[in-house]
């Protein structure tokens, strides 16, 4: 199954689950279907993001090649909205 399959299929469920409609144990095993599909993603993006790299200018214009590092999300906390 590709990302985008996948990511649908979850879209899909998540629509299904917020409606109600589904009863407990149909609910349940769209949760576990969920739930797999979440780990596949995660999966498949992190072996995406191990092939990147990116290119950057070195000191004398030449490009240097380094692994990529996802930033950490930032977080706002009660300080941040205070100023």
């Amino acid at each position: 199954m590709t990302f985008e399959q996948a990511l649908a299929r979850l879209e899909e469920i998540v629509s299904r689950i917020e409606t109600g409609d589904a009863g407990l144990e149909e609910s349940l095993r769209l949760f576990e279907e969920g739930v797999a599909l979440a780990r596949l993603c995660r999966a498949q993006l992190d072996r995406a993001e191990a092939r990147i790299r990116v290119l950057v200018e070195g000191p004398g214009g030449e490009l240097l090649e380094h692994e990529f590092t996802a930033a950490p999300e930032r977080r706002e906390t009660s300080e941040d909205e205070g100023q």
